[in-house]
């Protein structure tokens, strides 16, 4: 099979060395792996750093750009029957991470999977939680439902041909599309020892940020999902009282407890407004949802 790895970057200069010699150091298990990078202008050394390795680099002028859109860009460019993709924030974990994400794809009808998200050193305490509850040690081939998440997934191309990226979306294009092809029988695996290190490095303003977009988003996505100021006042409780329980069992509440306050408060009050955000959004506040980072 050959498998086309697609990444989108914006100022990824970080981890993007570590992501490329990853992908180049993996087992390829008979397997043909090429790599398309799409690349929303860039102003780091991001695109030295991608010249260093053989990939194939797709521009989209940050005018243009949509999650959906660069996507899609990198998917019309990329010639492998099953599509991986993956954040350029992000570290595989293993040298088999890309043969365990596309192993289950075309069985059980399965035609989309997702793999494992761990945090890092750096990574906020909440953040770790959210990774260890949307990503359990067991598989799921297949699940029920769709979720998926394309900071580190994989597809048939031809399910992408039969359903391309939502290019209007804020965020969430990945469960968009699953849902269409749930509805259409298709089903969604995941692989949790197909892991890679997120690594987000936000600062507070980012992940209010994020959690808004997602959930406007997911207005359009499961628009029954209403989220009143008592409904986020228990969520932030539960979500903190949780976060403290388990850091306390490791011994670094003192350490954590400030960030998962932070952390806790940009969550519900992002995902707040984003819910009940219904205007329409004008050219320069789309910009700042499609372009947060």
């Amino acid at each position: 099979m050959k498998i086309s790895v697609v990444i989108r970057t914006y100022n990824e200069q970080k981890y993007l060395r570590e992501l490329l010699q990853g992908i180049k150091d993996q087992d390829r298990d008979g397997h043909q792996i090429e790599t398309v990078l799409v690349d929303s202008g860039s102003t780091d050394d991001t695109l030295r750093i991608a010249g260093e390795f053989d990939v194939r680099i797709v521009h989209i002028a940050k005018a243009d750009f949509s999650f959906g859109r660069s996507l899609n860009l990198g998917c019309e460019a990329a010639t492998g029957d099953a599509l991986v993709f993956v954040s350029g924030h992000c570290i595989p974990t293993g040298p088999r991470w890309i043969a365990d994400l596309v192993a289950p794809l075309g069985q059980d009808g399965i035609a989309y999977s997702y793999g494992g998200q761990l945090g890092g050193d750096g990574s906020y305490f909440s953040e770790c939680q959210i990774f260890a509850k949307y990503f359990p040690a067991a598989d799921k081939l297949p699940q029920a439902g769709f979720y998926v998440n394309n900071a580190n997934a994989a597809m048939l191309r031809a399910a992408w041909l039969e359903e391309r990226f939502d290019e209007e979306l804020t965020g969430l294009e990945d469960m968009h599309l699953a849902k269409r092809l749930v509805a259409k029988g298709a089903k969604v695996g995941y692989v949790a020892r197909a892991a890679v290190y997120h690594l987000h490095n936000e600062n507070w303003s980012q992940v209010r940020r994020r959690f808004e977009r997602e959930a406007i988003a997911l207005q359009h996505i499961m628009p029954e999902v209403h989220l009143a100021r008592w409904d986020v006042f228990r969520y932030f409780c539960s979500a903190v009282f949780l976060d403290c329980s388990a850091a306390r069992k490791q011994g670094t509440l003192l350490k954590h407890l400030p960030a998962i306050l932070a952390y806790r408060f940009n969550q519900f009050t992002g995902s707040f407004r984003g819910n009940h955000f219904h205007r329409q959004l004008s050219r320069a506040v789309k910009e700042a949802y499609f372009y947060p980072r």
